[in-house]
């Protein structure tokens, strides 16, 4: 198990830096499927990699720090549990490096076609803390359940627009 620290936030489109680093495909899938609930285990599959995660929040006032617990699984234990859930979620993913900082890029594809979100992952809290973030960036979305993988799994860019909206932002139509 980890601690993964980290901040989230929107953004209106994809930044420079991150268009030179070649994005993989991403499917995530959640469970439980029922929508009333934040699923903490999901299914992943990153081109030929596959795994499962399992993320809790340390202290439920403070999204930006959570226990991670991953397992490799191959292509047949993937497909198994995938039959488990509903709740999909597809993006690109682009990753790099913005000063000391390591950056990952979520361009979210079918129903969530517009949204962008940009992790800033840290080594401690302190770092998190102090941090400034770029003008790339919108929205500080860390703390917005709603901005969840698990609860925008299953989920339309149309269903999240007023959350969006009352945060100030838009996205293409």
């Amino acid at each position: 198990m980890s601690i993964e620290i980290e901040r989230t936030y929107l953004a209106a489109e994809i930044p420079e830096l991150a268009k030179e680093s070649q994005p993989k495909l991403m499917s995530d899938f959640y469970l439980p499927s029922d929508m009333t609930v934040h699923p903490k285990l999901s299914l992943c599959q990153k081109g030929d990699a596959y795994e499962i995660t399992k993320k809790s929040v340390l202290d439920e006032s403070d999204a930006s720090q959570q226990s991670e617990a991953t397992i490799e699984l191959n292509m047949r234990e993937f497909e198994a549990l995938r039959e488990c859930s509903s709740r999909k979620v597809s993006k690109l993913r682009y990753s790099m490096k913005h000063d000391d900082w390591t950056v990952e890029v979520d361009v979210f594809t079918e129903g969530l076609e517009g949204l962008v979100l940009v992790d800033f992952e840290f080594d401690k809290e302190q770092a998190m803390r102090k941090f400034k973030a770029p003008s790339y960036c919108g929205a500080d979305v860390t703390q917005e359940d709603f901005i969840a993988g698990g609860m925008l799994a299953g989920r339309t860019i149309e269903d999240i627009a007023d959350d969006l909206e009352c945060l100030n932002h838009s996205y293409p139509q």
